[in-house]
């Protein structure tokens, strides 16, 4: 029978309590898009409610699966975590073969926020409202040039959708991070993309882009001169960029309500609010599960249509 001090030390050395004076939160994309952003707002009340450092750890590739891959695979200790958004949810569809499930290697800890994109173009083109545009792209008849962030981004879908629903094509541009796709955009070499309004908004007030719509179905509090696409036009469109914390599948039931009731605390930090408010992100109250299911169901149908595959 084991003693009551080696039964302590036994069970210390589980990963249900194991905590290492650090948390390395992982961001499977390039530094400066949006859910790196989110990231870096969310590091420091996170931290003060775990009472550990949080890092942030940029590992972009194959679309957000170097970055998935090697947290499913990290131990469960509630140590090492994702933060991910829509093209996590879309694995399935873009890397078969990828040896990580997004619902089955993971477990959610919580919904951290959304925020609207913006559709922006090079002030070189003649549309100056989202009918010009749409008309503009019918002309160009699959020639026109849309940046994305990567194939499977919430940016990509957002322009899959636009696809779809306003019934147009145009040439997919992948990039391998945000700042990239905006560095052409303003300097011509795409014509329009579909994203942050973070990013998006200083490039307007310095008419090096011109913006004319956001993808959610209520205007945005940061940009509220901008009508949505539905209002526009576009009937039926909506979509956001949305961010989600995630652990390993196995952490263990104590460990994930210790990271959880941390990120809600967080979450309600006034400052962090502040920060999200300053930087166009919205609070997601929803629960993570159902929500990240309905995600999925919406998005992978979308992208499969497509045929595209990750590179």
């Amino acid at each position: 029978m084991l003693t009551r001090r080696a039964a302590a030390l036994a069970l210390l050395a589980t990963p249900a309590v194991a905590q290492s004076r650090s948390v390395r939160v992982v961001v499977p994309f390039a530094a400066g898009g949006v859910i790196d952003v989110v990231a870096r707002i969310l590091a420091e009340p996170l931290g003060r409610e775990l009472g550990q450092t949080v890092v942030i750890e940029n590992m972009p590739g194959a679309g957000s699966v170097i970055g998935a891959r090697a947290v499913a695979r990290a131990q469960p200790d509630g140590n090492t975590l994702l933060l991910s958004g829509a093209a996590h949810a879309v694995i399935p569809a873009l890397y078969p073969d990828a040896g990580v499930d997004p619902v089955a290697d993971f477990a959610p800890v919580a919904l951290l926020g959304q925020q609207p994109f913006v559709v922006a173009v090079h002030p070189s083109l003649p549309a100056q409202d989202v009918p010009g545009f749409l008309e503009w792209l019918r002309g160009k008849a699959g020639q026109a040039r849309f940046a994305t962030t990567g194939i499977g981004a919430a940016s990509h879908l957002a322009g899959e959708l636009l696809k779809q629903l306003a019934g147009v094509e145009f040439e997919v541009i992948p990039y391998r991070g945000t700042p990239q796709a905006v560095t052409d955009l303003v300097a011509g070499r795409v014509d329009f993309m579909i994203d942050s309004q973070t990013l998006i908004a200083p490039l307007m007030a310095d008419n090096r882009v011109r913006g004319l719509a956001v993808t959610t179905s209520v205007p945005s509090a940061l940009l509220p001169q901008l009508p949505t696409l539905q209002a526009a036009g576009v009937r039926g469109y909506e979509s956001a960029s949305w961010q989600a914390l995630y652990a390993p599948a196995a952490t263990p039931a104590p460990v994930m309500e210790r990271l959880s009731n941390a990120t809600r605390a967080a979450l309600s930090d006034a400052n962090l609010l502040r920060r999200y408010a300053e930087a166009g992100v919205q609070p997601l109250p929803s629960a993570a599960v159902p929500f990240i299911a309905a995600e999925q169901a919406r998005w992978l149908p979308i992208l499969r249509a497509t045929g595209a595959r990750g590179g």
